[in-house]
């Protein structure tokens, strides 16, 4: 019963909503935040190197803080910012799946979960695969005269 509901559509789209309205919520008060996100669903562009790729656990934590937090955009069903990576803080915008956002966390306390942030089908979308493949394009060099 209960994966029928959250492997619904309908419990996608109207968890989809609920993550958007606390993110705008949380950024129209200023308020600096966290996500755990589900990176199945994640970009990155450019594309992390294969060595910080590694150590990113299926469901990692982002602090939206600081710089990163003054990059944040929500568009459509996604949200997005740039951040550093590994030592050498490598950079790349990050693009998730609003779908893909498994919690909201302020300070030490849980905001919001969205438990379709564990189904699979929809962490694997087709925007998510579109991202990948354009960023697949744009870091091949012989694709640089098109770009």
């Amino acid at each position: 019963m209960v994966n029928d509901v959250i492997q619904s559509v309908e419990f996608k789209n109207l968890m989809s909503k609920q993550v958007k309205d606390m993110i705008v919520f949380l950024l129209e008060r200023n308020s600096e935040f966290a996500i755990t996100v589900n990176v199945n669903g994640a970009t990155f562009d450019p594309a992390l190197p294969s060595a910080i790729e590694k150590k990113l656990a299926k469901f990692s934590l982002f602090v939206l803080s600081n710089y990163t937090y003054t990059t944040i955009k929500i568009e459509d069903d996604f949200i997005s910012f740039e951040a550093g990576f590994g030592s050498e803080n490598f950079g790349s915008t990050v693009t998730i799946p609003l779908e893909s956002v498994f919690q909201i966390v302020i300070d030490e306390s849980i905001l919001l979960i969205n438990p379709v942030a564990t189904v699979e089908k929809f962490n694997t979308s087709s925007k998510a695969s579109l991202h990948k493949s354009i960023n697949v394009f744009k870091n091949n060099p012989n694709n640089k005269k098109f770009q």
